[in-house]
């Protein structure tokens, strides 16, 4: 019963995962958002190359070479490195947006992307923050600045992850909860403040 219980928090950590949560919401995004946009492909790539692409290879990298111990990144401490290069992918995946004249609130994700990925490296010195939960509150906060509170029925997904997260003792409920929290809180007010919203 517990190993069936496991496997099911163990899928639902997958399946809400940064490297899948990312790109569907940048999909969604740049599909309803900017589907007219020429330029929207090009738009589509980037994201995927800097959310998804990079950060499977370099894990999975990291990983056969034994400078990670999982692929989750448990340890705070195996951390740093595999942060300080997502926020240089997220920070060059701006400047190659930036040459389209992409529209200001696809910039801003990959800026505030690599900026909190900052903030997200600071933290991990002294504290293991959930990325996972980060990661999902700041997808949701970016749809609702697009599409408005809609978007706001993704929170429920919010309880569901922390449990997960929980049960497969990769966080505490604090970790989770303020993971959570504060993806939300940033993103939606750098966002605002970018678009000018």
């Amino acid at each position: 019963m517990l190993s069936a219980v496991r496997r099911i928090a163990d899928v639902i950590s997958w399946i809400i995962s940064p490297v899948v949560v990312a790109p569907a919401v940048y999909i969604a995004l740049v599909q309803l958002g900017f589907g007219h946009d020429v330029h929207r492909l090009y738009y589509l790539i980037v994201l995927f190359l800097a959310s998804t692409v990079v950060p499977v290879l370099l894990i999975s990298g990291l990983k056969k070479t034994g400078k990670i111990s999982d692929f989750n990144i448990s340890f705070r401490e195996q951390r740093f490195m595999p942060l300080l290069v997502l926020v240089g992918v997220n920070a060059l995946g701006y400047e190659f947006i930036q040459q389209v004249n992409a529209p200001r609130l696809l910039t801003g994700i990959l800026l505030f992307n690599a900026i909190n990925m900052i903030l997200i490296l600071l933290i991990t010195l002294q504290w293991k923050i959930s990325i996972h939960l980060f990661t999902l509150t700041s997808s949701i906060a970016l749809l609702f600045v697009q599409f408005g509170t809609v978007a706001l029925w993704f929170l429920l997904l919010m309880p569901i992850l922390m449990w997960s997260r929980i049960f497969l003792k990769a966080h505490n409920f604090m970790q989770t909860l303020i993971g959570g929290i504060v993806g939300f809180i940033l993103m939606y007010a750098e966002l605002t403040w970018w678009t000018g919203l």
